[in-house]
């Protein structure tokens, strides 16, 4: 019988994430082949501040919080993996780290600074030129389809290329250990190699679906700003700046949507999820056995005590991150 599971994970560096409603667990591949499991902190907003539980809203503390556990994951598997040659012992060890932290750091700024150069001024800009290119001024819904279309086209391009990196492409195998473990699960089966080997490695509930539909919503939520104040669009800064005051919002139905995607399965759902769907054959590849054995351990470790439900029932208490 078909289950439903609140289980979410995360692919690293030789490692995988794994996330329930009761545990949070890393399992890493260690340079001596072992298996290194750690547990995480699991402690959220919503927990303390009940407001911030409701729909929407709990999307945006969601992200924001699976954004931060994410990263010091990533730093922890990189550490415990050997990646970043921190095995040295003393002070080189400590400088060595520091600065990690340090590029890290450096490094998502210069993302976020990228991210809003491309996906909220560039697409704008790219409209204005060919509005004076034809000298006329685009419908509102066709103005939002072409911004949009060109985030999504910078988005596919950029993760496509990167995935042609050697240590971008294992990431991207331990995706797909990731998403295949869950479905075996979900499924009720033994998590033998064999029976996850058979499973699918696209799943409705994972991050880049999220990414695909904060997309699609954001058509939807320009075009309603465009509607009601259509004079914010021909002010260039103002509305680079309306559109970064969208993403929370954005990003709070993206998640509602994307709950209701995880758990239901029917016609409109997979409409729904297909875009997402497509784009994980790039984010996700066929894992490894060892890569397998990997997402077992991380999902072993964060099992609830009572595993899984049925389908048909409708869980609110259920934290249903895959990002």
């Amino acid at each position: 019988m078909s289950k439903y599971t609140s289980i979410g994970g995360q692919a690293l560096i030789e490692g995988i994430l794994m996330k329930s409603p009761e545990k949070t667990a890393l399992a890493v591949r260690t340079p001596e082949k072992t298996i290194d499991i750690t547990y995480l902190e699991q402690k959220s907003l919503k927990d303390k501040y009940k407001i911030l539980g409701l729909p929407v809203i709990r999307g945006v503390v969601g992200f924001a919080e699976s954004m931060i556990q994410g990263y010091k994951a990533m730093m922890l598997s990189a550490d415990k993996s050997g990646f970043a040659d921190l095995e040295e012992e003393g002070e080189e060890k400590k400088d060595n780290s520091a600065l990690l932290n340090i590029v890290m750091v450096i490094g998502t700024v210069l993302g976020v600074a990228l991210a809003v150069v491309l996906f909220m001024f560039l697409p704008r800009l790219f409209v204005g030129g060919l509005e004076f290119l034809f000298k006329t001024e685009f419908p509102k819904l066709l103005r939002s389809g072409i911004e949009q279309a060109l985030k999504l086209s910078v988005f596919v391009l950029y993760v496509w290329l990167v995935s042609f990196m050697s240590d971008i492409k294992r990431v991207f195998m331990y995706h797909g250990a990731e998403h295949k473990t869950i479905f075996c699960y979900e499924k009720g089966l033994e998590l033998t190699t064999e029976n996850i080997k058979k499973q699918s490695r696209f799943h409705p509930r994972c991050g880049t679906s999220f990414m695909i539909l904060m997309i699609l919503v954001s058509v939807i939520l320009s075009t309603i700003v465009q509607i009601i104040f259509p004079e914010v669009y021909c002010i260039y800064w103002l509305w680079v700046v309306i559109k970064i005051l969208l993403v929370p919002l954005t990003c709070g139905v993206g998640y509602e949507v994307l709950k209701i995607c995880g758990r239901y399965d029917n016609v409109i759902t997979r409409i729904i999820s297909a875009p997402g769907l497509w784009l994980q054959r790039i984010t996700t590849k066929e894992p490894t056995e060892d890569m397998i054995e990997i997402a077992v351990a991380a999902l072993k470790a964060c099992e609830p005590s009572i595993p899984d439900v049925d389908r048909s029932i409708d869980s609110e208490g259920n934290n249903d991150d895959n990002f």
